[in-house]
């Protein structure tokens, strides 16, 4: 009899200490990039703890097959004095104990659940049992009932969050009797309105920003008044910002019966460019009665120490500064080729054996040097914005994108047919790289002749628009449109399947980007630059090729223009120190035309874009002609004894 009473009480317990976790509180959707998503946990007793326990998120679409994809363990974690444990992502207030990474979640219909055991225990693809079961929730935003799901829980509710239409603004929370609600989330707070009512602990700075050299004052407040001296310790480190970047006391204290307290950082100075960096502001332990509502505070601490070029920005260039490093004979076997004999050897070119492709997120570095702002080496150059932008500021995940940069294709990704795979995802540096053909279209996602810094907004509004239909941000002085011209150029030479089209076909067509027209015009009103040689040279370091249309501008008449049919020869398209003080203005023009840099009797050709002689006359000396031209882009063959050079006429 005593043995049996023993094993019913032995059973008694074991249900109590498995039956004490709940799923209090899910919000799975929230506004903007859910980075405001959490779960809260709540326990029958408070402080509890949770060892031996894990959560599993299910994803109950088609593909999902009613199977995990997110698994946590809750080994080391205790719930609060009200009970609750908060899971969620950085966004959440008060600051969750138990951090995940944003938009983990998924909206539905999917389900959470607690159970007995270990994350190992939950690979991902597992599907979901009642085995060691102890709650699961299952919800969904406006989505049909999950039957099987509900099924191998053994639930028969499934919770609407986007109940009234407010999915983002809501969360799905439990009444007392173990029932579901919707209603405006309460994260770290009991549903009902009852329990401990905890202290916030928060925190600003004086500014946004610093310099090095500047005092960082970082002001502690409480939500209300502190009842005993209240000594808190924080750190600044992050990366490589160390405790060698500043100096000055790292705890606070706010006295009794006070509700704030300030303390001041000297940001220091070392003469070295270490680059601007974030201190991130971490409070450490805090006592029982209090919680964070802000933790991991990013500052950005701009270091003075950078570096300039001795080459202009797109907005100011300069020229004949920066000299291409292209190996000798690069190009050598151009010579004497025209149409598509010249196409094909120019893509031998620049697929050769040894050319290199490099992950998509290499190509973040890849832009950071050759996209370098050439006024301060902390900065790169956004294209279409045309303004500089600290390196550090790169959007590095979804969400919002204002203030940051990120990766721009000059040829679209969904135009081209570029793709990433899960190796794209490593950072492996320069010398570690795959090999690559002219049929290695997804390598098309990380060519660094193909990419740009842009400013994250701007990038979302040139979408995957012609060029043409897109022209820039309102007031943009257009340094950017030669280089995106040429670019495109290149990525259309060096893979297959990807051409450059007249006008604007449909922007579902596969391999086909407009408007070449306008991109002819554009590469020759913006010609290359020191920036954009400097780059070529960069990106030519990383893949082992060049963009040709950069180092011989010529090239894009043979190529794309009205010298398709002509043999290519060099010798007449390089040109001397003698052929370049040959100058034409204005460029536009509307037919009025000067001449400088000529000394001797000259013939002067004038062909239209597809390669039509519309004009032929004699100039000698300086001169100033009028030209009865149509609008368009026109070729000028300058022609004597002594050199043949082409110049590009605009009238309008």
């Amino acid at each position: 009899m005593k043995r049996i009473f023993t094993v019913i009480v032995f059973a008694l317990i074991t249900t109590i200490t498995t039956s004490q976790i709940v799923i209090n509180e899910l919000d799975s959707d929230t506004e903007g990039a859910d980075f405001a998503e959490f779960i809260e946990l709540k326990s029958d007793t408070p402080n509890f703890p949770l060892d031996g326990y894990v959560v599993v998120l299910f994803n109950g679409s088609a593909s999902g097959n009613d199977s995990s994809y997110f698994a946590l363990d809750l080994d080391g974690f205790t719930t609060d004095i009200n009970g609750l444990l908060l899971i969620g992502s950085t966004g959440v207030s008060p600051i969750p104990s138990l951090l995940i990474p944003s938009s983990t979640i998924q909206n539905g219909a999917d389900a959470v659940a607690i159970y007995l055991g270990n994350a190992t225990d939950w690979p991902e693809f597992t599907r979901a049992t009642t085995t060691n079961l102890i709650d699961a929730l299952l919800y969904d935003t406006s989505d049909p009932d999950d039957t099987g799901l509900m099924t191998l829980l053994g639930i028969t509710v499934q919770t609407n969050e986007d109940e009234g239409g407010n999915g983002t603004i809501n969360s799905v929370q439990r009444n007392n009797d173990g029932t579901y609600f919707v209603g405006t989330p309460t994260p770290g707070v009991l549903n009902d309105g009852t329990g401990f009512d905890f202290n916030g602990i928060s925190f600003t700075t004086d500014e946004v920003q610093y310099l090095e050299g500047q005092i960082m004052t970082i002001n502690f407040t409480t939500e209300f008044n502190t009842t005993s001296n209240l000594n808190v310790n924080f750190t600044l480190e992050n990366g490589t910002f160390g405790t060698n970047d500043y100096s000055g006391n790292t705890m606070f204290t706010i006295p009794a019966g006070s509700n704030s307290a300030s303390v001041q950082i000297q940001l220091l100075t070392d003469g070295i460019n270490d680059g601007d960096e974030f201190a991130k502001i971490h409070i450490g332990e805090i006592p029982s009665e209090y919680n964070l509502i802000i933790n991991d505070v990013l500052v950005l601490v701009e270091d003075l120490d950078f570096t300039m070029a001795n080459f202009g920005t797109p907005l100011n260039p300069t020229f004949g500064i920066v000299q291409s490093t292209a190996p000798a004979g690069y190009y050598a076997s151009l010579t004497g080729l025209s149409g598509s004999a010249l196409r094909q050897e120019l893509q031998n070119i620049i697929t050769s054996d040894n050319v290199r492709a490099q992950t998509y997120n290499d190509a973040i570095d890849i832009l950071k040097e050759g996209d370098q702002n050439p006024l301060n080496s902390n900065e790169v150059w956004l294209m279409y914005t045309e303004q500089p932008r600290k390196k550090i500021l790169y959007q590095s995940m979804g969400g919002s994108s204002v203030g940051l940069w990120n990766r721009e294709h000059t040829y679209p990704r969904s135009r081209g047919g570029f793709f990433t795979i899960e190796y794209d995802e490593v950072v492996d540096g320069r010398d570690i790289f795959v090999t690559t053909s002219p049929d290695s279209l997804r390598h098309g996602i990380s060519d660094g002749h193909g990419l740009r810094a842009t400013d994250g907004p701007e990038n979302s509004s040139r979408n995957n628009k012609d060029y043409g239909e897109y022209s820039g941000p309102a007031g943009n002085l257009g340094s950017w449109k030669g280089d995106a011209a040429r670019a495109v150029m290149f990525m259309a030479i060096r893979y297959n399947n990807v051409d450059l089209v007249e006008g604007n076909p449909d922007n579902g067509t596969l391999g086909q980007l407009g408007d070449l027209v306008t991109l002819l015009q554009w590469h020759n009103e913006d010609p290359a630059d020191d920036y954009e040689m400097n780059r070529n040279n960069v990106v030519y370091t990383w893949q082992f090729n060049r963009n040709p249309f950069i180092d011989r501008p010529d090239l894009v008449d043979y190529i794309y223009g009205s010298l398709q049919d002509v043999a290519y020869d060099p010798s007449l398209n390089i040109e001397s120190n003698t052929i370049s003080d040959i100058k034409i203005f204005p460029n536009p023009s509307n037919g009025q035309l000067n001449v400088m840099g000529i000394n001797t009797n000259t013939e002067v050709t004038v062909y239209s874009l597809v390669g039509k002689k519309v004009d032929n006359f004699f100039i000698n000396g300086n001169q100033s002609i009028q030209l009865a031209l149509p609008s368009g882009i026109y070729t000028l063959v300058f022609k004597n004894d002594t050199f043949t050079t082409f110049k590009k006429l605009l009238i309008r």
